[in-house]
Protein backbone atom coordinates (compact mmCIF):
# COMPACT_ATOMS: atom_id res chain seq x y z
CA UNK A 1 0.00 0.00 0.00
CA UNK A 2 1.47 3.45 -0.95
CA UNK A 3 1.75 5.67 2.15
CA UNK A 4 0.20 8.34 2.25
CA UNK A 5 1.59 11.68 1.25
CA UNK A 6 0.33 15.21 1.30
CA UNK A 7 -0.24 16.91 -2.61
CA UNK A 8 -1.45 20.35 -2.84
CA UNK A 9 -2.77 21.27 -6.07
CA UNK A 10 -4.12 25.10 -7.00
CA UNK A 11 -6.38 25.22 -10.16
CA UNK A 12 -8.09 28.23 -12.21
CA UNK A 13 -11.27 26.68 -13.53
CA UNK A 14 -9.98 25.78 -17.36
CA UNK A 15 -13.70 25.97 -18.94
CA UNK A 16 -12.36 23.96 -21.60
CA UNK A 17 -14.19 20.90 -22.84
CA UNK A 18 -11.62 18.26 -22.75
CA UNK A 19 -13.88 16.25 -20.60
CA UNK A 20 -17.60 16.19 -21.76
CA UNK A 21 -20.62 15.07 -20.55
CA UNK A 22 -22.00 12.09 -21.80
CA UNK A 23 -25.19 11.08 -22.97
CA UNK A 24 -26.73 10.25 -19.48
CA UNK A 25 -26.25 6.39 -19.68
CA UNK A 26 -24.49 5.32 -16.29
CA UNK A 27 -21.43 3.85 -17.00
CA UNK A 28 -19.01 4.88 -13.89
CA UNK A 29 -19.92 3.91 -9.91
CA UNK A 30 -22.30 5.78 -7.78
CA UNK A 31 -21.55 8.82 -5.96
CA UNK A 32 -23.69 9.62 -2.69
CA UNK A 33 -24.11 13.35 -1.71
CA UNK A 34 -24.10 14.33 1.47
CA UNK A 35 -25.91 18.10 2.19
CA UNK A 36 -23.94 20.32 4.44
CA UNK A 37 -25.24 22.39 7.62
CA UNK A 38 -28.08 24.06 6.88
CA UNK A 39 -28.78 22.37 3.12
CA UNK A 40 -31.54 19.86 1.50
CA UNK A 41 -31.06 17.57 -0.43
CA UNK A 42 -32.53 19.65 -2.94
CA UNK A 43 -30.29 21.89 -3.11
CA UNK A 44 -27.96 19.44 -4.92
CA UNK A 45 -30.26 19.28 -7.40
CA UNK A 46 -28.11 20.58 -10.54
CA UNK A 47 -25.37 18.77 -9.06
CA UNK A 48 -27.30 15.80 -9.19
CA UNK A 49 -28.40 16.09 -12.84
CA UNK A 50 -24.32 17.16 -13.89
CA UNK A 51 -23.04 14.37 -12.80
CA UNK A 52 -25.49 12.09 -14.31
CA UNK A 53 -24.60 13.60 -17.43
CA UNK A 54 -21.05 12.12 -17.16
CA UNK A 55 -22.86 8.57 -16.15
CA UNK A 56 -22.30 8.52 -12.64
CA UNK A 57 -25.78 7.77 -10.61
CA UNK A 58 -26.63 9.75 -7.93
CA UNK A 59 -28.20 9.49 -4.51
CA UNK A 60 -28.32 12.44 -2.37
CA UNK A 61 -28.82 11.65 1.12
CA UNK A 62 -32.70 12.77 2.42
CA UNK A 63 -32.12 15.85 4.71
CA UNK A 64 -34.13 18.82 4.92
CA UNK A 65 -33.25 22.00 6.48
CA UNK A 66 -35.70 21.97 9.36
CA UNK A 67 -33.64 18.07 10.36
CA UNK A 68 -30.82 20.71 11.44
CA UNK A 69 -33.07 21.62 14.36
CA UNK A 70 -32.38 18.36 15.88
CA UNK A 71 -29.17 19.38 16.36
CA UNK A 72 -30.52 21.13 19.46
CA UNK A 73 -30.78 18.14 21.39
CA UNK A 74 -26.87 18.53 22.22
CA UNK A 75 -27.80 21.86 24.19
CA UNK A 76 -29.16 19.14 27.19
CA UNK A 77 -25.77 17.68 27.00
CA UNK A 78 -23.38 18.72 29.39
CA UNK A 79 -19.98 18.36 26.90
CA UNK A 80 -21.33 20.73 24.52
CA UNK A 81 -21.07 23.72 27.26
CA UNK A 82 -17.49 22.10 28.00
CA UNK A 83 -16.71 22.02 24.44
CA UNK A 84 -16.29 17.69 24.50
CA UNK A 85 -19.56 17.84 22.31
CA UNK A 86 -18.99 13.92 20.55
CA UNK A 87 -21.05 12.84 16.42
CA UNK A 88 -23.72 10.35 18.56
CA UNK A 89 -26.44 10.61 20.12
CA UNK A 90 -26.60 14.36 18.44
CA UNK A 91 -26.00 13.27 14.92
CA UNK A 92 -27.00 9.43 15.34
CA UNK A 93 -30.30 10.85 12.78
CA UNK A 94 -27.87 12.42 10.02
CA UNK A 95 -25.28 9.39 10.49
CA UNK A 96 -28.75 6.93 9.76
CA UNK A 97 -29.62 9.34 6.74
CA UNK A 98 -25.80 8.79 5.08
CA UNK A 99 -26.21 4.71 6.13
CA UNK A 100 -29.85 4.38 3.95
CA UNK A 101 -28.37 6.91 1.10
CA UNK A 102 -25.15 4.25 0.88
CA UNK A 103 -28.08 1.07 0.73
CA UNK A 104 -29.75 2.75 -1.71
CA UNK A 105 -26.51 3.28 -3.86
CA UNK A 106 -25.74 -0.27 -3.47
CA UNK A 107 -28.65 -1.33 -5.29
CA UNK A 108 -27.08 0.45 -8.30
CA UNK A 109 -23.69 -0.38 -7.90
CA UNK A 110 -23.42 -3.51 -9.62
CA UNK A 111 -21.41 -4.83 -7.69
CA UNK A 112 -18.51 -1.67 -7.62
CA UNK A 113 -17.99 0.64 -4.70
CA UNK A 114 -19.42 4.00 -4.11
CA UNK A 115 -17.92 7.72 -3.97
CA UNK A 116 -19.33 9.53 -0.98
CA UNK A 117 -19.28 13.19 -2.08
CA UNK A 118 -19.40 15.76 1.39
CA UNK A 119 -20.33 18.97 1.01
CA UNK A 120 -19.07 20.97 4.15
CA UNK A 121 -20.14 19.44 7.54
CA UNK A 122 -21.05 16.58 5.11
CA UNK A 123 -17.54 15.91 4.40
CA UNK A 124 -16.43 15.63 8.38
CA UNK A 125 -19.60 13.63 8.69
CA UNK A 126 -18.75 11.04 6.27
CA UNK A 127 -15.44 10.61 8.32
CA UNK A 128 -17.57 9.82 11.15
CA UNK A 129 -19.87 7.92 9.35
CA UNK A 130 -17.03 5.57 7.69
CA UNK A 131 -15.38 5.18 10.79
CA UNK A 132 -18.87 4.23 13.00
CA UNK A 133 -20.20 2.07 9.49
CA UNK A 134 -16.82 0.93 7.86
CA UNK A 135 -15.81 2.02 4.76
CA UNK A 136 -15.87 -1.51 3.00
CA UNK A 137 -18.29 -0.05 0.40
CA UNK A 138 -16.58 3.24 -0.34
CA UNK A 139 -13.72 3.74 -2.89
CA UNK A 140 -13.78 7.09 -2.69
CA UNK A 141 -14.18 10.27 -0.24
CA UNK A 142 -14.08 13.59 -2.35
CA UNK A 143 -15.48 16.61 0.39
CA UNK A 144 -16.09 20.31 -0.90
CA UNK A 145 -15.48 23.19 1.09
CA UNK A 146 -14.98 20.89 4.40
CA UNK A 147 -14.24 22.17 7.59
CA UNK A 148 -11.55 19.39 8.63
CA UNK A 149 -9.50 20.92 11.11
CA UNK A 150 -10.57 22.12 14.48
CA UNK A 151 -10.02 25.72 15.44
CA UNK A 152 -6.96 26.30 17.67
CA UNK A 153 -7.45 25.66 21.44
CA UNK A 154 -7.56 28.75 24.13
CA UNK A 155 -7.01 31.31 21.01
CA UNK A 156 -8.79 35.34 21.89
CA UNK A 157 -11.66 35.41 20.15
CA UNK A 158 -12.40 31.80 18.95
CA UNK A 159 -14.97 30.20 19.63
CA UNK A 160 -15.54 26.34 18.83
CA UNK A 161 -18.72 26.57 16.80
CA UNK A 162 -18.97 22.61 16.52
CA UNK A 163 -18.85 22.74 20.70
CA UNK A 164 -15.79 19.77 20.20
CA UNK A 165 -17.04 17.81 17.39
CA UNK A 166 -14.27 19.13 14.95
CA UNK A 167 -11.83 17.57 17.94
CA UNK A 168 -13.47 14.11 18.36
CA UNK A 169 -13.07 13.41 14.35
CA UNK A 170 -9.50 14.64 14.43
CA UNK A 171 -8.54 12.34 17.47
CA UNK A 172 -11.04 9.40 16.74
CA UNK A 173 -11.45 9.11 12.92
CA UNK A 174 -8.99 7.55 10.29
CA UNK A 175 -6.44 9.33 8.91
CA UNK A 176 -6.97 10.84 5.51
CA UNK A 177 -5.41 8.51 2.11
CA UNK A 178 -4.76 8.66 -1.39
CA UNK A 179 -4.54 4.72 -2.15
CA UNK A 180 -5.65 2.56 -4.98
CA UNK A 181 -8.27 1.46 -2.17
CA UNK A 182 -9.49 4.32 -0.88
CA UNK A 183 -8.74 7.69 -1.87
CA UNK A 184 -9.71 11.22 0.25
CA UNK A 185 -9.96 14.17 -2.36
CA UNK A 186 -10.37 17.48 -0.28
CA UNK A 187 -11.50 20.41 -2.43
CA UNK A 188 -11.21 23.99 -1.25
CA UNK A 189 -12.02 27.34 -2.51
CA UNK A 190 -10.62 31.02 -2.82
CA UNK A 191 -12.95 33.22 -3.27
CA UNK A 192 -12.46 36.13 -0.94
CA UNK A 193 -9.66 36.69 1.42
CA UNK A 194 -10.71 38.00 4.78
CA UNK A 195 -9.50 40.61 6.77
CA UNK A 196 -8.79 41.73 10.74
CA UNK A 197 -10.93 43.97 12.27
CA UNK A 198 -8.61 45.98 13.79
CA UNK A 199 -6.23 47.40 10.96
CA UNK A 200 -2.81 46.08 10.93
CA UNK A 201 -0.43 48.11 8.89
CA UNK A 202 2.58 45.79 9.10
CA UNK A 203 0.17 42.62 8.43
CA UNK A 204 1.41 41.01 5.32
CA UNK A 205 -0.63 40.24 2.68
CA UNK A 206 -0.54 38.83 -0.90
CA UNK A 207 -0.43 40.42 -3.72
CA UNK A 208 -2.58 38.41 -6.33
CA UNK A 209 -6.20 39.07 -7.16
CA UNK A 210 -8.58 36.43 -7.58
CA UNK A 211 -11.42 37.58 -10.03
CA UNK A 212 -14.86 35.81 -11.01
CA UNK A 213 -15.62 33.31 -13.12
CA UNK A 214 -16.27 36.20 -16.16
CA UNK A 215 -13.43 38.18 -15.52
CA UNK A 216 -13.12 41.70 -14.65
CA UNK A 217 -14.07 42.68 -11.21
CA UNK A 218 -11.68 41.84 -8.45
CA UNK A 219 -12.90 40.06 -5.45
CA UNK A 220 -10.59 40.76 -2.73
CA UNK A 221 -10.57 44.26 -2.18
CA UNK A 222 -7.59 43.77 0.54
CA UNK A 223 -5.50 42.19 -1.97
CA UNK A 224 -6.26 45.14 -4.62
CA UNK A 225 -5.40 47.60 -1.91
CA UNK A 226 -1.91 45.65 -1.27
CA UNK A 227 -1.34 45.66 -5.06
CA UNK A 228 -1.61 49.26 -5.15
CA UNK A 229 0.99 50.23 -2.18
CA UNK A 230 3.33 48.23 -3.91
CA UNK A 231 2.70 50.23 -7.04
CA UNK A 232 3.42 53.31 -5.13
CA UNK A 233 -0.46 54.50 -5.35
CA UNK A 234 -1.76 56.03 -2.36
CA UNK A 235 -4.45 54.19 -0.08
CA UNK A 236 -6.92 56.06 1.64
CA UNK A 237 -9.34 53.21 2.65
CA UNK A 238 -8.64 49.70 4.39
CA UNK A 239 -10.01 46.25 3.50
CA UNK A 240 -14.34 46.04 3.12
CA UNK A 241 -16.73 45.67 5.70
CA UNK A 242 -17.29 42.66 3.15
CA UNK A 243 -13.56 41.05 3.89
CA UNK A 244 -13.85 41.91 7.99
CA UNK A 245 -17.07 40.27 8.18
CA UNK A 246 -15.60 37.35 6.10
CA UNK A 247 -12.97 37.30 8.55
CA UNK A 248 -14.28 37.28 11.59
CA UNK A 249 -16.02 34.06 10.01
CA UNK A 250 -12.59 32.50 9.35
CA UNK A 251 -11.22 33.45 11.97
CA UNK A 252 -13.75 31.14 14.17
CA UNK A 253 -12.69 28.39 12.02
CA UNK A 254 -8.72 28.03 11.43
CA UNK A 255 -8.08 31.02 14.29
CA UNK A 256 -7.03 33.52 11.55
CA UNK A 257 -9.13 36.50 9.95
CA UNK A 258 -6.51 37.66 7.16
CA UNK A 259 -6.67 34.29 5.04
CA UNK A 260 -7.99 32.92 1.70
CA UNK A 261 -11.50 31.09 1.62
CA UNK A 262 -14.13 30.21 -0.30
CA UNK A 263 -16.45 32.73 1.62
CA UNK A 264 -17.23 30.24 4.66
CA UNK A 265 -14.79 27.74 4.85
CA UNK A 266 -10.85 29.17 4.40
CA UNK A 267 -8.91 27.50 2.46
CA UNK A 268 -6.17 25.70 5.18
CA UNK A 269 -8.99 24.04 6.59
CA UNK A 270 -10.35 22.54 3.66
CA UNK A 271 -7.87 20.53 3.22
CA UNK A 272 -6.30 17.20 5.09
CA UNK A 273 -2.61 15.57 5.62
CA UNK A 274 -2.42 12.47 3.85
CA UNK A 275 -5.15 13.44 1.05
CA UNK A 276 -4.80 14.94 -2.34
CA UNK A 277 -5.54 18.47 -1.60
CA UNK A 278 -7.00 20.70 -4.14
CA UNK A 279 -7.75 24.13 -4.51
CA UNK A 280 -9.73 25.89 -7.16
CA UNK A 281 -9.70 29.67 -7.55
CA UNK A 282 -12.54 31.89 -7.74
CA UNK A 283 -15.20 29.11 -6.08
CA UNK A 284 -18.00 29.86 -3.33
CA UNK A 285 -18.87 27.71 -0.96
CA UNK A 286 -22.60 27.13 -1.06
CA UNK A 287 -25.27 26.33 -3.94
CA UNK A 288 -27.22 28.82 -2.11
CA UNK A 289 -26.61 32.00 -3.50
CA UNK A 290 -24.21 31.03 -6.20
CA UNK A 291 -24.00 31.99 -9.72
CA UNK A 292 -22.87 29.64 -12.46
CA UNK A 293 -21.46 32.78 -14.25
CA UNK A 294 -20.50 35.43 -11.88
CA UNK A 295 -20.36 32.99 -8.04
CA UNK A 296 -19.98 29.52 -9.11
CA UNK A 297 -19.94 26.74 -6.34
CA UNK A 298 -18.01 23.75 -5.81
CA UNK A 299 -20.83 22.08 -8.19
CA UNK A 300 -21.72 24.54 -10.56
CA UNK A 301 -20.83 22.83 -14.52
CA UNK A 302 -17.91 24.34 -14.95
CA UNK A 303 -16.00 23.91 -12.03
CA UNK A 304 -17.57 19.91 -11.61
CA UNK A 305 -15.62 19.50 -15.25
CA UNK A 306 -12.36 19.85 -13.62
CA UNK A 307 -13.15 17.44 -11.09
CA UNK A 308 -15.00 15.01 -12.05
CA UNK A 309 -11.98 12.83 -13.16
CA UNK A 310 -12.17 11.60 -9.83
CA UNK A 311 -14.99 10.00 -9.94
CA UNK A 312 -14.83 8.16 -13.42
CA UNK A 313 -10.84 6.60 -12.52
Amino acid sequence: MASAIVTSIRLRPSFSTATSPSSGDFKHRPAVILPGLGNNSGDYKKLEVTLGEYGVPVVVAAVSRIDWLRNAAGLVDPAYWRGTLRPRPVLDWYLKRIDDAVREANELARGQRLSLIGHSAGGWLARVYMEEYGNSDISLLLTLGTPHLPPPRGQSGVIDQTRGLLYYVEEHCAKAVYTPELRYVCIAGRYIRGARLVNNADADVESDVTVGINGGEAISELAAIASDKKRGLVVSSGPSFRARFVGQGYKQVCGKADVWGDGVVPEVSGHLEGALNVTFDGVYHSPVGSDDTTRPWYGSPDIVKDWIHHLLE
